[in-house]
């Protein structure tokens, strides 16, 4: 029996940790719901499950909500952005497609953090997973005109943000002529693949509003790359981005970047040593 459980939890592990890492916007949270929703189901009687693939998005989904709850209030400031984890591959690599057909941007991901937790698990479960919202409002605790509002009013916040080029190549483009200017020191060139109200964010960073404005964002990649030895080039999330090499042969950064009307719109970075090494060797969402 035991062996019966675990082969059917195999079979919807994948999908379980798409819905937490949209749901949680962290590789490591989304790993302990998914291990949390794995004991709950092998504790769990089979004969009173019917849909397995059902019960099991249903419990995580559950178990990610409480998550949100308690990491919202563990926040010091109610709007405070968190930068998510990314999900990287190399661009020749076999995870690629992967990664690109089964991306989540991260402009979204980003929005969806300022979300509430009944927000956020309303719009995920609908409108990612188009799950019926009759499913969702017990999950929540409301009903399911409720839980249509909140997706609802989730959706409008997320169309007010930056949506990427849907063109890879030409968001590519981009992002080499951003990586050649910087390192090449040329000041003018960066302001012309920046957007002029461009922003910049830090994983991590108390100062999570980011750096704002072409011009002081060119001023920082300029500084940022006389640190570097070498660019690699991979996809961040399904978009172009690059990993930043020191001249010891370690990562210093990953940056992903959001192209929007060929111009850089928003750039997140994350250089904490320990989670670039984990970035760089976590295996993408299968399908």
């Amino acid at each position: 029996m035991t062996e019966w459980f675990a082969e059917r939890f195999e079979e919807n592990r994948a999908h379980l940790s798409r819905v937490a890492y949209r749901m949680l916007g962290s590789l490591d949270d989304a790993e302990d719901a998914v291990q949390e929703a794995w004991l709950r189901f092998s504790r769990s009687e089979n004969s009173g499950i019917e849909n397995i693939g059902g019960w099991l998005t249903t419990v995580s989904a559950r178990i990610c909500l409480d998550m949100l709850r308690s990491r919202r209030l563990k926040r010091e400031e109610p709007l405070e952005l968190n930068i998510p984890d990314f999900i990287v591959s190399r661009e020749e690599g076999p995870e690629a497609e992967v990664v690109l057909a089964d991306s989540v941007g991260l402009a979204l991901l980003v929005v969806l953090d300022t979300l509430t937790p009944a927000e956020r698990l309303a719009f995920v479960l609908h409108d990612l997973f188009a799950l019926p919202f009759d499913e969702i409002a017990p999950i929540i605790g409301r009903s399911a005109t409720a839980a249509r509002q909140l997706a609802s009013r989730a959706r409008r916040r997320v169309q007010g943000a930056a949506m990427p080029d849907t063109d890879r190549a030409r968001q590519r483009k981009v992002v080499d002529a951003f990586v050649a200017a910087a390192h090449g020191g040329d000041f003018d060139a960066l302001l012309a693949v920046l957007d002029p109200e461009v922003v910049l964010r830090a994983h991590r960073d108390p100062a999570s509003r980011g750096i704002r404005g072409a011009m002081s964002v060119a001023q920082q990649a300029i500084g940022f790359s006389k640190l570097v030895q070498s660019t690699e080039f991979v996809i961040v999330n399904g978009s172009p981005g690059i990993v930043s090499w020191l001249p010891n042969g370690k990562p210093m950064a990953v940056l992903g970047f959001v192209v929007a009307h060929d111009r850089i719109a928003e750039i997140y970075v994350i250089s904490n040593p320990e989670c670039v090494e984990q970035l760089l060797n976590y295996r993408p969402l299968s399908r």
